[in-house]
């Protein structure tokens, strides 16, 4: 075994050691660049480190798309702004960027009948901002509910809850089906008050606020709830026909004429 070899060799197991997949890959081929156009030391070993920043990068962004659990297939650039008018795609995007909101524990909330693209359009924000950095977690209102329960009969609510704080944004679908029970309800309001002013919380609802009697059984504890979504919040008012309800009706002439 020639000197060179043994280098590489032993170059090898270190870049194993510390971790460093993407110039293990790439350093043989920078090399031979470097020596060809006759690259100074930092130039060669600044093109490794930008190429390996860049791969944890997308490794770590690919790590909290699934961990996010949004729904597949929805960006911003999928939705249907013209079906929503009173939407800015421009807001939406500015939105997306998280710095002026997400710091500071804001919250956003979308309200609209069903099947007008609430959860279409919180996933594609959703995804938006784990591109950006930031961490998120997309669930069903009922089935987060559910767990948060089951770990209230396990003595660990307090821990589960703060589990969640290391997601930036949380985004809770379809609040209005939870059902108007004091065990659900109350573990959602304990939710949603830990979360108050400290961590951003994205909230879908069918019902407006006046409607919200239907969740918490408690008139008092609906006006907190409410209180500390809206005290930091942009609401979004999707108030439009239902998407899949036109596109089921602009389908039946075109069965009937098959038919």
């Amino acid at each position: 075994m020639t000197q060179t070899d043994a280098d590489t060799a032993r170059l090898s197991l270190a870049l194993n050691e510390l971790r460093m997949p993407a110039i293990k890959a790439l350093w043989p081929h920078f090399a031979q660049q470097a020596d060809k156009e006759g690259w100074p030391a930092a130039r060669f070993l600044t093109a490794l480190v930008e190429h390996e920043l860049a791969e944890r990068d997308r490794r770590r962004i690919e790590r909290h798309v699934s961990q996010a659990r949004l729904l597949p297939g929805k960006t911003i650039d999928t939705f249907d702004f013209a079906a929503v008018p009173m939407l800015s795609k421009a807001h939406i995007n500015a939105i997306t960027a998280g710095d002026s909101w997400i710091g500071k524990g804001d919250n956003i909330l979308l309200f609209g009948p069903p099947g007008v693209g609430k959860s279409h359009l919180s996933s594609a924000i959703g995804l938006a901002l784990v591109e950006n950095g930031y961490r998120v977690l997309f669930t069903r209102t009922t089935d987060l509910v559910q767990k948060l329960q089951q770990a209230r009969r396990d003595l660990a609510l307090e821990s589960a809850i703060a589990k969640l704080d290391k997601f930036d944004l949380l985004i809770l679908d379809d609040i209005a089906y939870v059902t108007k029970d004091q065990a659900e309800t109350s573990v959602l309001f304990e939710l949603i008050s830990a979360r108050y002013e400290r961590r951003s919380t994205l909230i879908t609802a069918n019902q407006p606020f006046g409607a919200w009697d239907t969740i918490f059984p408690d008139p008092a504890m609906t006006l907190a709830a409410v209180d500390r979504l809206v005290h930091h919040a942009t609401i979004f008012e999707m108030n439009v026909e239902s998407y899949r309800r036109k596109v089921a009706q602009n389908a039946q002439p075109k069965q009937r004429a098959q038919s």
